[in-house]
């Protein structure tokens, strides 16, 4: 029932491009977890996002193959900028010669490093922020991005219900879904922000800064 409702939704909503379509078909072929793509729907979604929100500028933190930053840069005006950051300085040559397959390369600008280290030194503030980095450290993600975000701004945050993880019992040692726990408490105790995690994937929190 669920591939159904899956093919249903493809066939009735907008078509992936067809460099879109060649980053995932690569993606699944060359990379390590290439669940780590974004994937079609959620892909739209940022998009759509981008198309309500309008924001001038865009920081994702966790580039991977760059799928999901076209999909962002694609709801994007072309006077509107996208911050991308990858640690992994290994992915750099496939996600530019990925961006370059697209029209919207001239709106992107790839920093390779810690987004930690790299989010304070971004010039201006951001109407919107994308989270699907490394999940251990999304708190300190958060922690950076909040004095960036504009005041009505948005981060998105991918991966908070963690494969349904953060409603079993937490297995002693895993760091991953301890650090999902406490950045969805955070979020939901945090003044400054409204939060809602919809069961997209797998889960996507929406939090809009007051």
């Amino acid at each position: 029932m669920q591939r159904s409702l899956d093919d249903y939704i493809l066939q009735h909503s907008q078509p992936e491009p067809d460099y879109l379509k060649r980053i995932a078909r690569e993606t699944y072929v060359k990379m390590m977890n290439p669940r780590m793509i974004s994937g079609y729907t959620q892909g739209c979604l940022l998009k759509m996002f981008c198309r309500m929100i309008r924001p001038k500028q865009v920081v994702e933190i966790g580039t991977f193959t760059g799928y999901g930053t076209l999909w962002l840069a694609a709801g994007m005006s072309d006077d509107a900028r996208l911050h991308t950051i990858e640690i992994n300085d290994e992915l750099e040559d496939t996600i530019r010669s990925n961006l370059k397959t697209s029209p919207h390369e001239k709106r992107i600008i790839l920093h390779i490093g810690d987004a930690i280290q790299i989010i304070p030194t971004l010039e201006g503030t951001f109407d919107m922020a994308f989270i699907d980095g490394n999940k251990r450290y999304y708190r300190e993600y958060y922690e950076a991005l909040m004095p960036k975000i504009s005041a009505g701004g948005f981060i998105l945050a991918d991966n908070t219900l963690w494969g349904e993880k953060v409603v079993e019992n937490l297995t002693h040692g895993d760091r991953q879904t301890r650090a999902v726990l406490n950045f969805n408490a955070i979020v939901a105790q945090d003044s400054r922000v409204e939060a809602l995690i919809i069961p997209l994937r797998d889960g996507l929190s929406i939090i809009r800064k007051k």
